[in-house]
């Protein structure tokens, strides 16, 4: 995916010429604090009429996050795909789910083993660390 900042031949800009605050409406922290790098997002495939006509509203980074997060990608995942700020994700991930366009989860392995993984998972991640 192209950086929304390529194309532009202004080489001595040292920022970008569209700050990222301009992308979240003005807003500058998420609303939500239960979005962590590792947190899965989904889209919710049926998409209603309602819903439908707020397609044309959005900014084109909500439309590319829509379109990524047809298999469950982690937040960190789609910000790099975005290019963005986690924290600009963040707030765009935040307003898909108010618009009930996707649904965000913890991964299984920490949900399921009560927030923390176990020693097992732990140490074979250490390993395949120690194998590179």
């Amino acid at each position: 995916m192209k950086h929304w900042t390529e194309g532009f031949d202004d080489d001595d800009a040292d920022e970008p010429l569209v700050r990222p605050y301009t992308i979240t409406g003005g807003r500058t922290a998420p609303e939500r604090d239960d979005l962590t790098l590792i947190t899965l997002v989904t889209a919710i495939s049926t998409v209603s009429s309602e819903t439908g006509h707020g397609l044309r509203r959005m900014q084109p980074e909500h439309r590319t996050i829509l379109a990524l997060c047809k298999r469950p990608l982690a937040v960190a995942e789609i910000a790099s795909a975005l290019n963005l700020p986690v924290s600009v994700t963040k707030i765009l991930i935040g307003d898909l789910i108010e618009s009930d366009q996707v649904r965000a989860r913890p991964p299984l392995a920490f949900a399921q083993a009560g927030g923390f993984p176990g020693m097992t998972i732990l140490e074979a991640v250490r390993d395949g660390l120690r194998n590179l």
